[in-house]
């Protein structure tokens, strides 16, 4: 699915909820240097570091996604003073309970520099922007349990759904 053209007014649109400050924008080819270290942290996070590191082909892979137009992954950045200091991935796909496409926000993270001024709620808003302009009925992510500081920003933006999440590597 190529990346809707809705993208400049959602940045138009963030940029003016937070004053000009910081520019919520589909990422760029030119962003690659900074995107790796927030994906890094993003991974980190989630224990994925070290012996449990993603292999160097997954983060090369992602980052090709982005940018192909058969691809149905999409990123933004938020961008403060030339830095970007979030990244949000999402993607759209088909659902048995409705009849268009839902959208999984599966990747969110704000440079820990940068947190409490509004970034992720940006970013979740812009994602939301682009789930409309593309038809999306629905937008969903998951955190882990211990997620507690971003959870209280969830809480505000999305409700619960009560489900959990079960897998099984194979």
């Amino acid at each position: 699915m190529a990346a809707p053209a809705f993208v400049s007014c959602v940045a138009r649109a963030i940029e003016g909820m937070l004053a000009g400050m910081t520019t919520i924008r589909p990422i760029a080819q030119t962003d690659y240097a900074q995107w790796r270290p927030l994906w890094y942290g993003y991974n980190k996070f989630y224990g994925r570091d070290g012996a449990t590191a993603l292999p160097e082909e997954i983060t090369q892979q992602t980052w090709r996604r982005f940018f192909d137009d058969a691809e149905p992954v999409h990123a933004l950045v938020a961008e403060r003073e030339g830095r970007i200091v979030g990244i949000v991935h999402y993607l759209f796909h088909r659902s048995t309970t409705l009849a268009n496409d839902i959208c999984y926000l599966q990747d969110l993270f704000t440079d820990e520099a940068a947190r409490g001024g509004g970034i992720g709620r940006a970013l979740i808003e812009a994602v939301y922007a682009a789930a409309r302009a593309a038809g999306s009925d629905r937008v969903y992510w998951q955190t882990h349990e211990t997620n507690a500081q971003a959870m209280v920003l969830y809480n505000a933006v999305a409700e619960r759904s009560g489900f959990l999440v079960y897998r099984k590597a194979l």
